[in-house]
């Protein structure tokens, strides 16, 4: 982004929008993207040049909002050079900070919450007219709200219809165009002390059974053949059907039940009601939309994981192997401070009861180092958990005190950034040298590949003896990446004389010869019958 002086504010309708942190905030992005078109609004990939430039927030860590004040404090230096552009701050930072931060950063001319993206066509024409806005006008928050009301308001259908008017497009969307996230909850009630989501983004809301269907379908129409279902906590998923209606009878989004409906492990909910747990979801989209290949989900909460669900992944096969289940600390103690709900006995116990009903599948997690009053011996308790898990991988992150958490008002952040650093940098090792292990296991085996893009890296590996040699390449290969349904990130050569374009969005068996810390290297299988270097027919299963 450039710093040079702009003198006004270039013409047309259009918007640069620059997303930050999560999947979902990906997907909102992208409800944002298709709502803004449909009104004539287009897109650039250049803010010098956009009327609108929109920045969807993260709050959940400290780097991300400071990327995005970065980025604020850009804009607000154009302005006084004179550049005429509309700021928007959308999503969970501008959810917490409130109406304050116009007056802390008066460059802003507008802000959305994520349970307000419906309103922001109305606060950009708001904008657009006029730069004398009143505050009401420029900002569309839950912020002013309590928890109650939010509740009780968490279902109207304002949101869903966002949902529901989806405008897919597969040019911006990955892996060409043939993959996409789908939202099947909204919210989170588990109020963990160091998480702002729950104050963010609302209460838990799920969405009706149908609508996900139909909004499957319709995708796999436009060519996606994976799909991945979106929420805080998916497996805790669970409509009853009849009491949330519309005016005219339709079925509409409503407040997701309490943890006690998920007190007996694979029992269904309210079971007096007919309701649609996540089991039935997952088998329902399986067997209503046979185009989409592969069928994932995140993320996933370690309690009331229900052997339903692993029952209906081990019969489906196009449903992934791959659950990422956040255990946070192996400390007991840690857990309870952090109001997870579960200890490292039930955490271990789902693994196992996992692996028993899916053998091959693979699990990734989070991971907080540092939390408040975290001891030694609780980081020591984390490395065990690590041995005995064996994640193909976790993300490990740093604690950072987040405003408005439980854990910041009352624990404060007292473990040294030094032993932080120190502790993040000991258990990157441990994770590495245990996802080492995890991927040299496929080395000699054939997995098939979603390709998702060309690898960054593209010259060709110096390794004698390779695939290439033996294919008879003459030109340095093609390196494209990709991921298998246990999500193992994968690379392999093609020839540079094969186009790219017809490998990236399919499914493509490999055969894996390599194997590093977090990747899997290989090269295509031969089709010895069409005497091809790659398949001549993809697979789709």
């Amino acid at each position: 982004m450039s710093d040079e002086h702009h003198p006004a504010r270039p013409n047309g309708r259009s918007v640069y929008l620059e997303t930050f942190g999560c999947q979902m905030n990906v997907l909102d992005s992208e409800l944002v993207r298709g709502q803004l078109a449909a009104l004539g609004y287009g897109f650039t990939d250049d803010p010098t040049s956009a009327a609108v430039v929109l920045y969807n927030t993260c709050s959940v860590r400290e780097q991300a909002e400071n990327k995005v004040l970065s980025r604020i404090g850009r804009i607000g230096v154009w302005k006084k050079r004179g550049h005429k552009v509309i700021l928007g701050v959308l999503g969970c930072l501008a959810e917490r900070e409130g109406s304050a931060m116009l007056r802390k950063y008066p460059q802003i001319d507008l802000m959305c919450g994520p349970g307000e993206l419906d309103n922001l066509p109305m606060l950009i024409d708001n904008a657009m007219k006029t730069e004398a806005v009143e505050v009401a006008d420029r900002v569309a928050l839950q912020g002013n709200k309590t928890r109650r009301w939010a509740t009780l308001a968490a279902a109207e259908d304002n949101l869903e219809l966002l949902d529901l008017s989806r405008s897919f497009d597969p040019d911006r969307a990955s892996a060409g165009g043939r993959s996409a996230y789908v939202r099947i909850t909204r919210g989170c009630n588990k109020f963990c002390t160091y998480c702002v989501v729950p104050y963010t983004r609302g209460a838990e809301v799920h969405r009706p059974p149908d609508h996900i269907v139909n909004e499957c379908k319709r995708l796999a129409d436009l060519g996606v053949i994976e799909i991945t279902l979106l929420g805080q906590t998916v497996n805790h998923y669970a409509y009853t059907h009849g009491p949330a209606v519309t005016v005219n009878g339709a079925e509409a989004a409503q407040v997701g039940p309490g943890l006690s409906a998920f007190a007996s492990r694979g029992a269904k909910p309210q079971a007096a009601r007919r309701v649609t747990t996540f089991a039935d979801l997952l088998k329902r989209i399986h067997d209503e939309v046979t185009a989409v290949k592969r069928l994932r989900f995140v993320t996933s909460y370690p309690r009331d994981f229900g052997d339903d669900i692993l029952a209906v992944m081990a019969e489906c096969r196009r449903i992934c192997r791959y659950l990422h289940v956040p255990a946070q600390s192996g400390s007991n103690r840690i857990l309870k401070l952090m109001n997870r709900g579960y200890s490292r006995e039930h955490y271990v116990e789902f693994i196992d009861r996992a692996r028993a009903a899916l053998p091959d599948v693979s699990i990734a997690g989070d991971i907080i180092v540092g939390f408040p009053t975290e001891t030694d011996a609780d980081f020591e308790m984390t490395k065990d958990l690590l041995r005995r898990v064996r994640f193909k991988n976790n993300f490990i992150f740093k604690y950072s005190p987040r405003p408005g958490t439980a854990a910041n008002a009352r624990l404060g952040d007292d473990v040294p950034p030094l032993v932080k650093r120190r502790r993040n940098r000991d258990l990157l090792a441990l994770g590495a040298l245990i996802s080492a292990e995890v991927h040299a296991e496929y080395v000699g085996r054939v997995v098939d590949v979603f390709v998702q893009k060309v690898s960054e890296k593209t010259t060709k590996r110096s390794a004698p003896g390779g695939g290439r040699v033996q294919l008879g390449w003459e030109t340095p290969p093609i390196q494209m990446s990709g991921r298998t349904g246990g999500d193992l990130i994968t690379v392999f050569d093609v020839p540079a004389s094969h186009s790219c374009d017809d490998l990236v969005g399919r499914i493509v068996p490999v055969r894996i010869t390599g194997s590093g810390p977090l990747i899997l290297i290989g090269e295509p299988v031969v089709d010895q019958a069409q005497g091809a270097a790659y398949p001549a027919a993809m697979v789709d299963s």
